[in-house]
């Protein structure tokens, strides 16, 4: 009885995204969920139950992710192309004028 209360325990380190790797805090991504029906959606609350993998909101990441599978194996199911076209408006292409 000396641990703190369940759920009132603290992240340790930030979300790590599935494109690049980079290390930021969760409302800096864009979350992408396999819901208990299986079903893989984009989660744009943040809250919606199931497994969770992140990316940055950059088409680069995107295209990373796609190409080495990453979104698919994190969430241990098939990715739908549909997912990748729905996180597109979220993920603008950088340009040399970028930091």
């Amino acid at each position: 009885m000396g641990g703190p209360e369940k759920g009132l325990t603290r992240r340790k380190r930030p979300r790590t995204c599935v494109g690049c790797g980079a290390e930021s805090p969760k409302r800096g991504l864009l979350r992408v969920v396999r819901g208990p029906d299986g079903k893989v959606a984009y989660d744009p609350t943040g809250k919606a139950p199931g497994r969770g993998a992140y990316i940055c909101p950059d088409a680069e990441c995107l295209r990373r992710a796609k190409k080495r599978n990453a979104l698919a194996r994190t969430l241990k199911v098939p990715v739908p192309e549909s997912v990748y076209e729905e996180l597109k408006p979220f993920c603008p292409e950088k340009t040399e004028d970028d930091p």
